[in-house]
């Protein structure tokens, strides 16, 4: 960057926000600061980076909490992080120049420096650079190695996903049916059951906001019992599911919104007679255990997004600002597919 370059830059400020405070049940506008600071500059062996598109994902609730889990919480007064894409804007960095786009967990910044690590380039001419922060990201991994490692679909079974229109839900139905499967899904209005059937090819859709008997509708949709569950809710949900899942049936738990902002301990049914009577295998998951597959899994939903067999839909927002509305929005089911927040 030449000094004419880094005059003008102590003139602009770089918005930031930081996690303000830990919320309590579903997070508010109150849990996050908006802040400015000084554009950063790239050292040598970094790269500047301009943030196109985050991610907002349910998970990231698990870290506004501080309590153990299987990723650190994040930290008061420091800025929030997901999966972000992200222009490369100067670059002191061999392994990246100027006009490249990455992906990687990066901070809540409009601009930010980075030495390279964990950094990975990205082609939109093979699909829209969103594309990446979904079904050929994590979200699409998410799915897949839940289906193909845990699952193990064979043709003519009969799978149920729950939050079916969301990120995840709606390339693992896909999948699914892929393979040969009868898929159900389950979602939360009409539009989005439509959504499941004409845009992503779904048998069946039950829209569980309307359904007063769900045990009974997912018995009605899959007469012959419930062989996988692709579980992305838990709750009341998940034990209608169960309550129809067949001998040898398989759950890869891939997640739980419906409880995420509980202040109590949720009560109800008991799934380990239903598990050992049936020889259920049910298993929780996170997509960085497969990080080994990362490679073949997006080689393989790359082929399929060419080849036409596999669609994706997203919930554009537009605006840095606008990321933590983004967020919360999903808590009450205001994507249909993948979130994302272009700046």
């Amino acid at each position: 960057m030449d000094d004419k370059s880094r005059e003008q830059n102590k003139n602009v400020m770089n918005k930031v926000i930081l996690f303000n405070k830990r919320p309590v049940g579903k997070p508010t506008m109150d849990d996050f600061k908006f802040v400015e600071e000084e554009m950063p500059e790239a050292a040598t062996g970094q790269v500047l980076l301009k943030t196109l598109y985050v991610s907002v994902d349910p998970y990231l609730r698990g870290r506004m909490t501080n309590a153990k889990s299987y990723i650190p919480p994040f930290e008061l007064n420091k800025p929030l992080q997901s999966t972000v894409v992200a222009e490369v804007v100067a670059s002191n960095n061999d392994k990246f120049k100027v006009g490249d786009h990455i992906t990687g967990n990066l901070s809540w910044k409009e601009f930010q420096v980075s030495d390279g690590s964990g950094l990975n380039k990205v082609d939109g001419n093979v699909a829209s650079l969103s594309a990446y922060l979904g079904v050929l990201g994590m979200t699409g991994l998410t799915a897949y190695f839940g289906l193909t490692e845990i699952a193990h679909p064979k043709a003519g079974e009969t799978v149920v996903i729950s939050g079916a229109a969301g990120a995840v839900g709606s390339i693992a139905g896909q999948i699914a049916k892929i393979l040969g499967c009868k898929v159900i899904g389950l979602a939360g209005s009409e539009e989005k059951i439509e959504l499941l059937k004409s845009k992503f090819g779904f048998d069946e859709a039950i829209n569980y906001k309307t359904t007063t008997d769900m045990k009974q509708a997912i018995a009605d949709a899959a007469p012959n019992g419930v062989d996988i569950y692709f579980d992305n809710v838990g709750g009341e949900i998940s034990d209608a599911v169960l309550a129809n899942i067949n001998k040898f049936g398989r759950v890869p738990l891939c997640g739980s919104i419906s409880n995420y902002n509980d202040t109590e301990v949720e009560l109800g049914p008991r799934v380990q007679s239903t598990l050992v009577k049936n020889s259920v295998l049910m298993q929780g998951f996170i997509v960085s255990n497969y990080m080994d597959k990362f490679k073949d899994g997006i080689e393989q939903l790359s082929k399929w997004l060419q080849e036409g067999k596999l669609d994706y839909s997203e919930t554009v927002v537009n605006g840095f600002d606008q990321i933590p509305q983004a967020f919360i929005d999903l808590f009450d089911g205001k994507n249909s597919g993948k979130m994302v927040v272009k700046i």
